[in-house]
């Protein structure tokens, strides 16, 4: 199995404002994904023939932000600082900042707030 996960989806009530804080702090724009004339979709970009995960914003019906519940990690190589700095001037909030994961050669994590209230990780090797 190449990955335990395959597809993701953070959930938004304002898409403008989600799309331009996780634009903010990945530094590349999501792309527009076709989805139900009920729903809008903005996708993470990734090459899913060659195995990578992809996931997307979604808006609309069962769509409800949380700060509970299952929690995505983003990659943020080749150091998550890069996008910490960015999250508070983007309107989140900075959990738990840049940690050491305590097993060897697991990198780093931190956990943040988006404008829509979902709380999510991030994770880099450096």
């Amino acid at each position: 199995m190449a990955s335990a996960i395959t597809w993701f989806q953070i959930p938004a009530t304002d898409m403008e404002r989600a799309k331009a804080f996780y634009e903010t702090i990945c530094g590349f724009p999501l792309l527009e994904m076709e989805s139900p004339p009920e729903m809008q979709m903005w996708g993470f970009p990734s090459d899913w023939r060659n195995g990578e995960v992809g996931g997307a914003l979604v808006a609309g019906e069962g769509a409800l932000p949380s700060a509970t519940g299952t929690a995505v990690f983003l990659n943020a190589n080749p150091d998550l600082q890069a996008i910490l700095d960015r999250v508070e001037g983007a309107g989140g909030t900075i959990l738990v900042p840049k940690t050491a994961i305590g097993m060897e050669d697991a990198g780093y994590f931190a956990m943040i707030t988006d404008t829509e209230g979902n709380t999510v990780g991030l994770h880099s090797m450096g």
